[in-house]
């Protein structure tokens, strides 16, 4: 492990950042922090135009991490961590990604760094990549940031300012992706109450608010910057997102006109939100999936020409694939030793690790969907058609947003079902063990 006077000597060699205003905002229960904001005010010639020096950093893992080591070796075959609703798997050792690494407030941190200079309607003037040293003065939650947003808790006048001025020109950077086509389906996470046993006492969502925004549009800034900056005829990482499937498109589009042709009669109010749902989780269906490589198509989703992962080194090993490329082609000028046959095989294996952990991720939350639902068997709910296939409906409850299946013995011919559909239901059996929920109408 590295001594802290190596590390010392690295800090002489960066731009040093520790005297700047700069903060982390994370999920309340993070512990590992990969990315912090700075802001400052620069003052321009003409005292009546102000822009802002606001810099994205980026935990430096690329020091800590070398290629050819142990450690490299086995988070390049785990390719990211893995958040499962009891306990995170991750992909670095708990030394680097929760100590050594981790933007924590009050300690000296090397980060990679993309450093903008804007105005206040969030164009960007210039900007610059760089290797820094910063020391974070704070540690908010999204719901500590949310309440600087809105007036309603009191901070440092330094951190209110940084918050509220990054947070308005974070909404023009939203707007200007928008405007551009980007998609904007959110939903919301669901999240589990766990006993000191880890059994599931109850399910909440979290809803992503204006400070999950703020994050969000400087993360995409970033990644985005640096892609563009690495320029074309390089082999590079990046993310790509191909256009949606036409013909899922198009049932999409045939279900809203259903809805509209009916929802004066078929659909009741209560219908009209389980039918919101349903479009989104069908406008979801119909998009390609994301994923790493070379060749650069654009990234559909985000309306971006150029995009990559730079932010999350800690959890996504192509971000560290990514940090080492900046240091070769924009830092330093070296020679990157990897040909762009050997990239895309990274790329490759580090989309299908990405795979199976959101499959390992969802069938973890319909294990305790099916945990918590068996200490309510025979209840009545509402929801509604969530999914229809050849043995029966899916059904998702308004409340728990829990989702199980009413046979097709257990419908008979008595109506016909839509997408949408209000109904409600009886818990009948929730299986455990293959994370399976039944339903019957009541």
């Amino acid at each position: 492990m590295f001594m802290q006077n190596e590390i010392q000597n690295e800090i002489v060699r960066r731009r040093d950042m520790r005297d700047v205003f700069t903060f982390t905002i994370d999920p309340a229960d993070a512990k590992d922090f990969d990315d912090a904001l700075s802001f400052e005010v620069v003052k321009c010639d003409d005292s009546t135009v102000v822009n802002y020096r606001i810099g994205v950093h980026i935990a430096d893992v690329s020091y800590y991490v070398r290629p050819g080591t142990k450690v490299d070796d086995e988070a390049y075959q785990r390719g990211t961590s893995v958040y499962l609703v009891d306990r995170v798997l991750p992909m670095l050792p708990e030394e680097l990604c929760n100590d050594k690494c981790s933007l924590r407030p009050n300690e000296d941190k090397l980060c990679m760094s993309v450093i903008f200079t804007m105005d206040s309607d969030a164009h960007v003037l210039k900007h610059k990549i760089c290797r820094t040293v910063i020391c974070s003065n704070a540690r908010l939650n999204y719901d500590e940031a949310q309440e600087i947003i809105e007036n309603v808790r009191k901070s440092d006048e330094r951190c209110t300012k940084a918050i509220q001025v990054l947070n308005t020109l974070a909404q023009k950077l939203r707007a200007e992706r928008i405007s551009k086509g980007a998609l904007t389906i959110e939903q919301d996470e669901m999240r589990f109450k766990l006993d000191e046993k880890g059994h599931p006492t109850d399910i909440y969502f979290e809803s992503p608010n204006e400070a999950h925004h703020l994050i969000e549009e400087f993360m995409l800034l970033a990644n985005r910057t640096v892609a563009t900056s690495v320029g074309s005829g390089k082999p590079f990482v990046y993310r790509v997102h191909d256009l949606p499937d036409a013909d899922k498109l198009a049932e999409v589009e045939q279900f809203k006109r259903q809805f509209k042709a009916h929802k004066t009669s078929r659909y009741s109010a209560k219908s009209s939100e389980g039918f919101k749902r349903a479009i989104d989780i069908l406008t979801i269906r119909a998009q390609a999936k994301a994923v790493y490589s070379t060749y650069n198509i654009g990234h559909y989703g985000l309306a971006f020409s150029h995009y990559t992962h730079f932010t999350s080194p800690i959890r996504r090993y192509p971000d560290l694939m990514v940090h080492r490329l900046v240091e070769k082609y924009i830092l330093t000028g070296k020679k990157v030793s990897l040909t762009r046959e050997e990239l895309e095989m990274m790329c490759e294996h580090c989309s299908a690790c990405e795979q199976e952990a959101a499959q390992a991720e969802r069938e973890s939350v319909k294990l305790f969907q099916a945990m918590w639902m068996n200490d309510h068997i025979g209840e009545i709910h509402t929801g509604y058609v969530s999914g229809i296939t050849d043995f029966g409906l899916f059904i998702q409850l308004d409340e728990s947003r829990c989702e199980g299946l009413i046979h097709i013995s257990k419908i008979g011919d008595i109506k016909k079902y839509s997408l949408g559909d209000a109904v409600t239901v009886k818990v009948v059996r929730a299986d455990v063990d293959k994370s399976q929920i039944d339903f019957e109408f009541a």
